[in-house]
């Protein structure tokens, strides 16, 4: 089985910088040691409030990373047009809430496809590609699909939350299937940490976790480096397993 993914999410390097407006401690520094590190991709959220990520963190990644830049987003005007100047690797539409702690659950692409579909013509149409983060659901794969989307990013958090991991991890494994059947690429990420990530990391059809606030809780006792290689050989040793 090929080797998985990880696309680091340093949303919340930001958090801690935004509690003082300062300027310490810089995500896009800090993205820098997790692509050393090995991390295959950088995401952030560019919330609408920009309660962390800001625009300048996202021009500053886009110019200095050497992997890839995945940028969360909502499909609000203001944040795809800073997207489409900014001119990311790739665009994970995301639903958001201004009230909501972390994204609490999937875009619902099958209730606003022709809205989803118009945002995501204007990214192809300047070569940038578009995921969409959405529950396990068949009806929200299939939907995913007509949107003209070649990307999804299933939300983990049910399984992550989940007492019994069983049932979710089931629809984990029916969504991923489906997707590839259709010839969709597989991500998946929300909630995962070295201790829950093994099953859903042993997915074949998966091949991209994206990973943020365990990474970033593990670095403030071991460094963000170690943390990293921690996650990336737990994912690995899955996929060899």
């Amino acid at each position: 089985m090929t080797p998985i993914r990880l696309g680091v999410n340093i949303d919340h390097v930001a958090t801690v910088r935004q509690a003082r407006r300062g300027a310490e401690p810089d995500p896009v520094e800090l993205a820098l040691l997790c692509e050393q590190a090995g991390a295959d991709s950088i995401v952030a959220h560019l919330r609408e409030d920009r309660r962390h990520i800001q625009d300048h963190d996202a021009a500053r990644l886009r110019k200095r990373l050497r992997t890839a830049l995945n940028l969360e987003m909502g499909v609000s005007p203001d944040v795809v047009a800073v997207a489409l100047r900014i001119a990311p690797n790739q665009v994970t539409l995301v639903p958001e809430k201004r009230q909501e702690l972390t994204t609490e659950g999937g875009l619902d692409v099958a209730g606003q496809l022709e809205k989803i579909r118009r945002t995501i013509r204007k990214f192809h149409a300047r070569g940038i590609a578009v995921s969409l983060f959405i529950d396990p659901d068949l009806a929200q794969v299939a939907a995913a699909h007509r949107s003209g989307a070649r990307i999804i990013e299933l939300h983990t958090g049910a399984y992550a939350n989940a007492a019994r991991k069983g049932p979710e991890l089931r629809h984990l494994v029916a969504a991923s299937r489906a997707a590839r059947r259709v010839g969709l690429i597989v991500a998946a990420g929300h909630g995962l940490t070295t201790g829950n990530v093994r099953a859903v990391a042993a997915i074949p059809e998966v091949e991209e976790l994206n990973i943020g606030h365990s990474i970033v809780s593990r670095a403030l006792a071991v460094g963000i480096a170690k943390a990293v290689r921690e996650m990336k050989e737990t994912m690995n040793a899955a996929r060899r397993d």
